[in-house]
């Protein structure tokens, strides 16, 4: 896996009904670190995929690609887009441009 970068300490917003800062913050910034370090060489993954390299469930996968294409997360993490393509029925990849 690619060197992880420290999201800990940047301010991201995560947001959602059950979200506590206090209880959530810390780890899903670096659930967003390992999947945004990951996905940094452009190749194309599976959610599947994404989620057993970064070590996080498909869910949770799913929703750090979704932080990933917040403007203020692209553009602090030179991140151009998040791209994603339907392979096969509901198979579906992801990648990263940088």
């Amino acid at each position: 896996m690619a060197k992880q970068t420290s999201f800990i300490d940047e301010p991201i917003q995560f947001g959602g009904r059950t979200y506590q800062p206090q209880l959530d913050e810390k780890r899903l910034k670096t659930a967003l670190g390992r999947v945004w370090s990951l996905m940094r060489d452009g190749r194309r993954r599976t959610l599947a995929e994404v989620a057993a390299e970064a070590g996080c469930s498909e869910a949770g996968a799913s929703a750090r690609l979704r932080d990933l294409r917040k403007s203020e997360v692209r553009e602090r993490y030179k991140c151009k887009a998040i791209h994603s393509e339907r392979v096969d029925g509901g198979l579906w990849v992801y990648w990263m441009e940088s």
